[in-house]
C-alpha cells in the first residue's frame, strides 16, 4: 500500500472510531425517512409544465425558486442568505444571432457555412454587432497552455487578434498514454470552458473547437441547441472585453471541409496535436461572420437553506444541485418545454431527502448542512461559481461539497460510480458506506467526457473544498451492467438536454437514487459528527 493509500485508510479509520459513540437507531431514523415516494413528489412538482422548464429570467425561474424556499422551511431548514433563501447572482443575457453564412475563404475557395447546422457560433460581447472581415485562422492543436503538464500549443504562436481552430478534450484521450495528462481521463484543459478562456488569454479574436462526440461527451446537438438559446454570463466591470469576440463550435463535416482546402485530415491533425512537439501552425484560410447580439440585464437566484450546527456550528458541509434547465425552446415531437426530470429534477431531490433525513435525528450534527440549489449550471456553472465567490460560510469552513447531477430513475445499483475518483479521501469514506450496503465503488468508467469539471461541486473543488459526485449507475441489481449501460445510452441519445426529459411514473424506479441518498447522508452524517477535514491527494490538480 502507498503513503497516499495508508494516509486515507488511517483518516477514515479515525473517522469511524470517532463515529462510533453515535447512536445507530438514531442514524438509522435519519436513513429510513429517506423514500422514493417523497422523491416522486418533488419531481413531479419541478418536472411539471408550470415550472415552464424552469430557466433563468422566464417565470418559470421564479415558480422554481419559491418552490424550493418553500420546501427548505417546510423541512425545518432556516435561510442562510442573511434572513433569505435567495442570493442574487447578477448576469448578463446574450442571444446571438450569425446573420447569413459563414465564409472561410482560401484564395479563390471558399466555404460557407450555415449556422447552427455548420457551426454554431455565439457572442459574449456587450456589442448590438460583431462584425468580423477575414479574420487569419491558426490552428492550435488542443489549444492548452499547461506549465505543470510541459505543454504548450501556443508556443512560437501568434494567435493575437486572429481566430484559432482548436481540438476538443486533451491529448491522453486520443493515445492512451497515461503520462500525457491522465491518460484517456479528461483534465480541465480537455473542456470547452478551459478553452474559451485560455483563447481569451492568448488575445485571440475568436476560438473554434472542432467537435468530436467522444471527446466532448455529447453529440453535434448540444452545441447546436445552446447557439440558438440565449446564453448567460456574469456581469463584469470591463463588459467582457476580455472575452473573444466571439465562440463557437465547427460541426466535424465542417471541419473536414475547412481542412481539405488546406490540404490536410483532421484525423491526421489531431494525430500530429498528440506529440509534445506539435507546432500549430497559420492557415492560409481567412473567416468572415456577422453576429447581431440582443442583451438584456438581469439578476438570477441561488437558492440554500441551513440546519445550524451545535458545537461546531461555523463549519459546514453542503449538499448541492442545480434547479435550472432551459426553459421553453425548439420544438420535437410537439413538445417545447424542456422540463428537466432526470436533469436535474432527480437530484434536487436527492437533495431534499438527505436535507430531511438530518432533521429526523435526534443528536443534531455538530456542524452545519447547508442544502444548496444554484442557477445556471447549464451556462458554465454561473451560481455555484458566484456562490464559491461569495460564500455564506467561509470556504476554509466548508468541510465538503456533495452534488449530483442527472440520476437515472434505473433502480438499485451494485455499484457506486465514483465521478472523480482519486481526487481526495471521500472516496474512502464512500466505500465504507457503500459496503455497508453491499455494494462496490468504481470510478467513471466515462472519465473522458469531463463531467467531474461540468457540475457544481467543480467550483467548490477549484476553491480548495473536497468534493463528491457520486452515484449508481453502472450495475443494476435485477437487470446487470448491459441493460444499464443501454438505459444510460437511451437516455444520453434521445432525453439528455431535450423535451422528451420528462417525469414517467410508469417506467421510473427512484430506489436507487433513495439508496444513494441513504449513502450519501451517511458519509455526511460522519463528517457533521466529528472534527475531521477531508484531504485532497497528492496526485489531484486541486492538492496544491
Amino acid at each position: 500500500m502507498n503513503k497516499t493509500k495508508l494516509l486515507s485508510a488511517i483518516l477514515v479509520t479515525s473517522i469511524v472510531a470517532i463515529s462510533l459513540s453515535c447512536n445507530d437507531n438514531d442514524l438509522k431514523r435519519g436513513e429510513d425517512s429517506i423514500n422514493s415516494k417523497d422523491m416522486e413528489s418533488y419531481i413531479r412538482s419541478l418536472a411539471s409544465d408550470e415550472f415552464m422548464g424552469r430557466k433563468p429570467f422566464t417565470p418559470g425561474e421564479k415558480k422554481t425558486v419559491d418552490y424550493l424556499a418553500e420546501q427548505l422551511k417546510r423541512i425545518g431548514y432556516e435561510p442562510v442568505f442573511g434572513d433569505s433563501y435567495f442570493q442574487e447572482v447578477p448576469m448578463l443575457e446574450i442571444k446571438s444571432e450569425v446573420n447569413g453564412e459563414t465564409i472561410i475563404a482560401n484564395g479563390i475557395n471558399k466555404i460557407a457555412l450555415s449556422s447552427p447546422d455548420d457551426i454554431a457560433v455565439t457572442s459574449p460581447r456587450i456589442s448590438d454587432e460583431v462584425n468580423i472581415k477575414e479574420s487569419e485562422m491558426v490552428f492550435a492543436g488542443f489549444g492548452i497552455s499547461a506549465p505543470d503538464q510541459n505543454w504548450d500549443d501556443f508556443r512560437d504562436l501568434d494567435v493575437k487578434g486572429k481566430t484559432i481552430v482548436v481540438l476538443i478534450n486533451d491529448p491522453g484521450l486520443y493515445t492512451g498514454d497515461s503520462t500525457l495528462f491522465k491518460g484517456r481521463e479528461m483534465t480541465y484543459y480537455g473542456r470547452w470552458t478551459y478553452k474559451f478562456e485560455e483563447a481569451a488569454r492568448q488575445g485571440a479574436e475568436g476560438i473554434l473547437i472542432i467537435h468530436e462526440t467522444e471527446g466532448a461527451g455529447y453529440q453535434y446537438t448540444i452545441p447546436r441547441k445552446s447557439a440558438i438559446s440565449p446564453k448567460l454570463y456574469m456581469q463584469t466591470a470591463d463588459s467582457n472585453r476580455t472575452m473573444c469576440s466571439f465562440t463557437g463550435w465547427l460541426s466535424a463535416a465542417a471541419a473536414d471541409s475547412l481542412f481539405a482546402q488546406e490540404g490536410f485530415k483532421v484525423e491526421d491533425l489531431r494525430k500530429a496535436a498528440c506529440k509534445r512537439d506539435f507546432q500549430g501552425f497559420k492557415l492560409k484560410s481567412r473567416i468572415s461572420l456577422s453576429v447581431k447580439n440582443s442583451m438584456s440585464f438581469n439578476t438570477s437566484t441561488n437558492v440554500a437553506g441551513v440546519l445550524r450546527g451545535t458545537s461546531r456550528a461555523d463549519e459546514c458541509i453542503v449538499f448541492s444541485a442545480h434547479w435550472d434547465h432551459f426553459g421553453i425552446g425548439e420544438k420535437e415531437n410537439g413538445d417545447s418545454i424542456y422540463n428537466g426530470a432526470v436533469d436535474n429534477g432527480t437530484s434536487m431531490a436527492w437533495v431534499f431527502e438527505i436535507g430531511e433525513a438530518f432533521t429526523k435525528i435526534r443528536k443534531k450534527p455538530e456542524r452545519s448542512v447547508i442544502l444548496f440549489y444554484p442557477t445556471a449550471e447549464e451556462q458554465g456553472l454561473l451560481g455555484s461559481s458566484y456562490y464559491t465567490e461569495n460564500p455564506p460560510f467561509p470556504v476554509e469552513k466548508t468541510v465538503a461539497c456533495f452534488n449530483n447531477d442527472l440520476m437515472l430513475p434505473n433502480g438499485r445499483m451494485k455499484d457506486v460510480m465514483i465521478t472523480g475518483y482519486g481526487h481526495s479521501s471521500l472516496d474512502e469514506m464512500i466505500k465504507e458506506a457503500a459496503e455497508r450496503q453491499d455494494r462496490y465503488i468504481v470510478p467513471d468508467p466515462n472519465s473522458h467526457t469531463g463531467m467531474f469539471y461540468r457540475s457544481d461541486h467543480f467550483p467548490f473543488a477549484r476553491k480548495g473544498v473536497p468534493s463528491a459526485f457520486v452515484r449508481g449507475n453502472l450495475d443494476s441489481r435485477e437487470q446487470g451492467k448491459e441493460w444499464a449501460a443501454r438505459m444510460e445510452r437511451d437516455y444520453i441519445d434521445n432525453r439528455y438536454h431535450r423535451p422528451s426529459d420528462n417525469f414517467e411514473p410508469d417506467t421510473w424506479n427512484l430506489e436507487g437514487i433513495a439508496e444513494d441518498a441513504r449513502l450519501v447522508f451517511y458519509a455526511g452524517y460522519r463528517l457533521a459528527t466529528t472534527d475531521y477535514f477531508p484531504q485532497w491527494k497528492k496526485g489531484s490538480e486541486f492538492h496544491r
